[in-house]
């Protein structure tokens, strides 16, 4: 399906899809510019090897996006949004699925998952550098921004002094 929304749209050539192992991934070091993540991060099997292998796999200077759910940090939204993912959301997947657990693990792996600053630590402790959050839907949801370092260049100086040996005119 994501092939067919790539084509109309003039992008089939430009786009290619793969399925793998976030936390193997088959590419070359420093190969993209960017990498998305939508409402996946939350099933790495590893949190932490999933982000070290996006930071591989960037370009220096390249960047992540990450849109995730989250819990939100209002009070009155916080209330609302435990009514709603507790008893709303299981009961539509129960209905939709005819699964009692159809949908339970989504409120409960949102809770889990790390949120805001703690996310926003984790990115940098992994390497990625002017890391950011921003909010969405009354904190529902969260777009985390992140960037792999530019390398500079380590350029070794040797000072050769005014006697150098081999060098005419030292």
């Amino acid at each position: 399906m994501p092939e067919a929304q790539a084509g109309p749209q003039g992008r089939a050539g430009r786009i290619r899809f793969a399925k793998g192992d976030c936390c193997a991934l088959t590419f070359a070091d420093n190969s993209f510019d960017a990498v998305t993540v939508g409402f996946g991060v939350r099933n790495f099997e590893s949190l932490n090897k999933g982000l070290q292998e996006i930071l591989r796999v960037l370009k220096p200077g390249g960047r992540l996006m990450i849109l995730e759910l989250s819990t939100p940090e209002n009070p009155l939204m916080k209330v609302l949004y435990k009514i709603y993912s507790r008893l709303v959301i299981p009961a539509l997947g129960r209905l939709m699925s005819k699964s009692r657990k159809a949908y339970s693990y989504l409120p409960e792996s949102i809770a889990a998952f790390p949120q805001n600053r703690e996310m926003t630590a984790i990115l940098e402790s992994n390497g990625f550098h002017n890391v950011s959050c921003k909010s969405f839907t009354f904190g529902i949801c969260s777009l985390y921004l992140g960037e792999k370092p530019v390398e500079t260049l380590r350029l070794q100086t040797l000072h050769l002094g005014d006697s150098a040996p081999g060098c005419p005119g030292a």
